[in-house]
């Protein structure tokens, strides 16, 4: 069988569209859970939440808003790159990194005020 150069170029383009990653989505759910944080909604920042990390979060007697506002998360600032896995995402915002998971209800944030330590995974204020 003999390929044209139309149906090589329309094969190769839907092999690159197949394969795209959404970046927007994790980058966005890092952005908004920043932003619930700088203008004082915890409840919200709390509801962006993986259960898991919501439920580690707060000591006992405390809520998870009241434990968010507890930490310095820092600024966030502007997303300076995203990495996408399958489900699980990182992405990098200007002061904070931040991981991500993919549920049927969208991103949820699995760890944030993260930094590297050397050598080692991450430390992060919130993890679940």
């Amino acid at each position: 069988m003999r390929l044209t150069l139309g149906s090589l170029l329309v094969a190769l383009a839907a092999l690159v569209i197949g394969c795209s990653v959404d970046t927007t989505g994790p980058a966005r759910a890092a952005e908004r859970f920043h932003a619930a944080l700088a203008s004082e909604q915890a409840d919200a920042a709390c509801a962006m939440l993986a259960g898991k990390t919501a439920e580690k979060l707060p000591d006992p007697g405390q809520s998870c808003a009241e434990a968010l506002r507890e930490l310095d998360l820092g600024a966030g600032g502007g997303v300076t790159e995203v990495s996408v896995w399958g489900d699980d995402a990182q992405v990098r915002l200007a002061g904070d990194t931040l991981f991500l998971h993919h549920y049927s209800t969208g991103w949820r944030i699995r760890a944030a005020g993260c930094e590297p330590v050397r050598d080692l995974p991450y430390e992060c204020e919130v993890e679940g």
